[in-house]
């Protein structure tokens, strides 16, 4: 992977964290909405840190890459993409 990896980790451990605090909210039989926004929250940091890794290997991999390698790399991120649209 040839993304910040600093970067990348701490916005995972900070989408883990608010996991952690969602399950919480489940367990204390908090208010629904509240759930659903941080539930929110969450995801948001999610595709933030999937678009990182995915901009890395596009101007990394991708651009590096050559021939049949070039091509398969433009098509596994194209079904990639597929998935998020």
């Amino acid at each position: 992977m040839t993304a910040d990896k600093a970067k990348v980790t701490r916005l995972l451990k900070t989408a883990r964290g608010q996991m952690d605090g969602i399950i919480k909210m489940v367990e204390d039989n908090r208010y629904c909405i509240d759930i659903s926004v941080q539930i929110m929250a969450c995801q948001a940091i999610l595709s933030k840190v999937n678009r990182e890794i995915l901009k890395s290997h596009l101007a990394n991999c991708v651009l590096n890459s050559s021939g049949d390698d070039a091509k398969e790399k433009i098509e596994e991120l194209s079904k990639v993409m597929e998935q998020l649209i």
